[in-house]
């Protein structure tokens, strides 16, 4: 082989073999790049025993092929190939519970740097990032144009098994306790999806200034379409309403 066609292949990351298109050097250190320059990675990453306690503990580990210790080492041995591939399939295993940080004897929160690659796999729009999404897209539909889709009453550790010892905490006299909380769209699912048109707006506004919208748009763009429409007719309705008021 000669050297050009050897500096040809090694330009590229991928199996020769696999469907997926090759992946080039420079698209992996963008990537791996974005995950390291988040504010909060040297706050998530302090180190790796490489001991195995965040995996031991992790309640998603016994229920999918993942493990957080495997993504603590990929990132501190800045092993780019093995990101990559982590961030089609492993990274989206993880419930977020954070049980990994409250037992990592150097402080790290695997948990965390999940969704630092999480949110670096949306704004690159890979395919994975859509796969997982697509099916929520309902969801997403209802938590931007009505503010939640779950009500407490909803969550318990039947449910929401993969959730790890954090979620006992909710299986309690919910009814009892969100009376101390001023907020009673949130005490069942009688009323939990009755949110009023200014949060609504506001909550739209929110995503809007934020840059979320702008990272739905690349997930699913149709989706995106769809709520832009949805949102804009709330917001002249909401406008309406406030000229009425102005009015009286």
């Amino acid at each position: 082989m000669s050297h050009s066609s050897a500096s040809r292949i090694q330009e590229f990351i991928g199996d020769p073999v696999s469907d997926a298109p090759p992946v080039k050097r420079e698209q992996l250190e963008e990537i791996f790049q974005d995950i390291q320059g988040d504010l909060r990675f040297d706050h998530e990453l302090n180190g790796c025993l490489n001991c195995g306690i965040c995996t031991a503990t992790c309640p998603a580990a016994h229920y999918y092929d993942f493990s957080p210790r495997e993504i603590v080492q990929l990132l501190w041995t800045e092993n780019l190939e093995g990101i990559y591939d982590a961030m089609q399939e492993k990274i989206w295993s993880c419930a977020q519970c954070y049980t990994c940080a409250a037992r990592c004897p150097f402080g790290n929160s695997p948990g965390g740097l999940i969704m630092v690659m999480r949110e670096t796999a949306i704004k690159h729009g890979m395919e994975s990032a859509k796969a997982v999404l697509r099916p929520f897209s309902r969801v997403m539909l209802k938590l931007i144009s009505t503010g939640n889709q779950l009500s407490p009453d909803m969550i318990n550790p039947e449910g929401f098994a993969d959730w790890g010892p954090h979620i006992s905490k909710v299986d309690a006299p919910l009814a009892l306790l969100r009376k101390a909380i001023p907020m009673p769209t949130l005490h069942t699912t009688k009323t939990a999806w009755e949110v009023n048109l200014k949060t609504s707006v506001e909550l739209y506004t929110i995503w809007e200034e934020t840059g979320v919208l702008d990272s739905l748009e690349t997930i699913d763009e149709n989706l995106f379409d769809v709520i832009l429409d949805i949102m804009d007719e709330k917001r002249d309705d909401y406008e309406d309403w406030m000229d009425e008021q102005d009015d009286d």
